[in-house]
């Protein structure tokens, strides 16, 4: 059921997202600049506004810039494909923008005192990386690891979604949000690392770790 709402989710999004991509490249914009600009915004309503409490407008600002990596992914494709740089510049971007989210949230929650908050927030940040990290090493292994129920896109609204309630008044919300987030990413973990496995049951060994 997950799986099927993010199908559908990206779909409908994907329907949003053309007519603009297509602007983009016709102006002579490049999926890399664009890959480049939304990690800055995220950076700016992260650090800028979430670090200082300001949690509903750092909420806006990193949805809002996070989404511009549908939008880079779009024009790629509308553009020929992404290519090699093209794919690692975005998914180190990606890494940077994430390390700015939970750390910023990690750091106004220790000047709140909300120590089980921030211990939350850094396991989201390691559990994150993680569930990157083992896509990373199955494709570089010649293996795929695309499954799982918390992708980046639905991480960032997770965490988006709490701190937006919990910057309006509904205080548990953010700290709710990152155990939810932290159990997921961790699922998720646990999702490819099986995924990877049955694949290299059925391939020949030999592979250096």
């Amino acid at each position: 059921m997950a799986k099927i709402f993010q199908v559908s989710a990206r779909a409908g999004m994907t329907r949003v997202v053309e007519p603009l991509a297509r602007g983009l490249l016709r102006a002579g914009v490049t999926p890399n600049a664009v890959t480049v600009t939304g990690t800055i915004g995220v950076l700016v309503g992260a650090l800028g506004f979430g670090a200082r409490g300001q949690l509903v407008a750092g909420a806006v600002i990193v949805t809002i810039f996070a989404l511009t990596d549908l939008l880079d992914g779009t024009m790629a494709r509308m553009s020929g494909g992404s290519t090699r740089f093209g794919a690692f510049l975005d998914s180190s971007m990606d890494r940077v923008a994430d390390s700015a989210v939970f750390g910023a949230v990690a750091y106004w929650l220790a000047t709140q005192g909300n120590h089980r908050g921030m211990a939350a927030a850094l396991l989201c940040l390691a559990a994150g990386g993680l569930v990157s990290y083992v896509k990373a090493r199955a494709e570089g292994l010649g293996m795929t690891a695309n499954v799982g129920v918390a992708e980046r896109t639905e991480r960032l609204l997770i965490v988006g979604v709490g701190g937006l309630l919990t910057g309006v008044g509904v205080d548990p919300a953010l700290e709710i949000a990152l155990w939810l987030l932290a159990a997921v990413s961790i699922f998720t973990v646990g999702q490819r690392m099986t995924h990877v496995y049955r694949q290299a049951q059925s391939q020949p060994d030999g592979v250096p770790r």
